[in-house]
């Protein structure tokens, strides 16, 4: 598959999971929220690590330099 990730979208998808991971082990946030957005943190971290985005795909965005 064809990376449609860029740099700055990664780091920002990074930056937001490792936010969310802190604010649980914190206990700021807590119940199905938590365990939502933690899902939601793993597929940032799993996304950012092999550049693409399967709702990028669907609708035809790239963030990538051309």
């Amino acid at each position: 598959m064809k990376k449609n990730i860029g740099t700055a979208d990664r780091v920002i998808r990074i930056l937001l999971a490792v936010v969310i991971i802190t604010l649980y082990f914190g206990n700021i946030i807590g119940g199905a929220l938590a365990i939502i957005l933690l899902g939601v943190s793993a597929i940032f971290i799993l996304t950012s690590f092999i550049g693409v985005c399967p709702l990028y795909l669907l609708f035809g965005i790239k963030t990538t330099k051309k």
